[in-house]
């Protein structure tokens, strides 16, 4: 039912609870897990090291997908990861249209602060505009 299923990452505790089901989903399903980070262009995340201009966020990116690879591994579930630049929403549901993605599942939120309280920043943007359907994972209240 589920060829292709995508897990967008923020590499936030949130995240790793919605990863649990995503990989439960993928395994049952024999799906591949196609694993998005969004380094979110909207914030400045360039820095200088040494004489190496750096994307601080492209590398907390590579680190995030690597780290639910290896979780992939474990459970025996084929993944494929990618680090895009974007508006982290957009750039989610363009990924799933792109790559024909099934099914969407994210966590209900995933900073902290703000953010947390508010359905409405990247995951209600995701629900609304996916073409395919998105679930969501309730994530326990700190």
């Amino acid at each position: 039912m589920f060829d292709r299923i995508l897990f967008p990452t923020d590499g936030s505790e949130g995240a790793d609870e919605a990863l649990t089901d995503a990989l439960e989903l993928a395994r049952i399903h024999e799906s591949t897990l196609h694993v998005l980070f969004v380094a979110d262009t909207q914030r400045d995340s360039v820095t200088l090291v040494g004489t190496e201009v750096v994307d601080a966020l492209t590398a907390v990116g590579e680190e995030a997908v690597a780290t639910v690879a290896d979780r992939a591994a474990e459970a025996g579930v084929e993944a494929t990861t990618a680090v895009e630049q974007g508006t982290p929403w957009r750039t989610i549901v363009d990924y799933a249209e792109r790559e024909g993605v099934d099914l969407l599942v994210m966590a209900t939120h995933g900073r902290r602060g703000l953010d947390r309280y508010l359905l409405g920043s990247v995951t209600e943007k995701v629900v609304r505009t996916a073409s395919v359907p998105v679930m969501t994972v309730r994530i326990d209240a700190e």
